[in-house]
């Protein structure tokens, strides 16, 4: 498939959004409402599947090829220095594959912080990041 400079702009416009939502739902009170913890980690999850598919789109844009799983993508756009924090973006991709263990509170309020506290500002910067390659 090949990768159009619009379809980049598509994916980032519809990342920007999603990064938004997220901000939303962090910045409600869990313990008012208990079901905001759990929307925190549907949209966490939504953000992380754009973000690396995006990467993976731009990564191919521009010539580098074979990058198919998060893993790979991740890797080569730290290689590139399209993201400054290649372990912190792996652990954000642990704790995506641990989502399906939402159910235990534990795992559930951990992942929750961990986005509030971490990974919605990488979010951020790869937002910023891309708006300054392609626009």
């Amino acid at each position: 498939m090949i990768v159009s400079m619009n379809k980049i702009l598509d994916k980032l416009a519809d990342l920007e959004r999603a990064v938004e939502k997220l901000h939303r739902s962090i910045d409600r009170d869990p313990i008012k409402d208990d079901l905001v913890i759990d929307a925190t980690i549907q949209r966490f999850e939504f953000t992380y599947e754009l973000s690396w598919k995006l990467l993976k789109s731009h990564l191919e844009f521009n010539g580098h090829l074979g990058v198919n799983s998060p893993r790979t993508v991740i890797k080569e756009a730290f290689k590139v220095g399209l993201i400054t924090e290649g372990e912190k973006w792996l652990k954000m991709l642990e704790d995506r594959n641990r989502t399906f263990h939402t159910y235990d509170e534990e795992t559930a309020l951990e992942i929750y912080k961990n986005i509030k506290n971490e990974y919605v500002t990488i979010f951020d910067s790869l937002v910023n990041k891309l708006k300054e390659l392609v626009r």
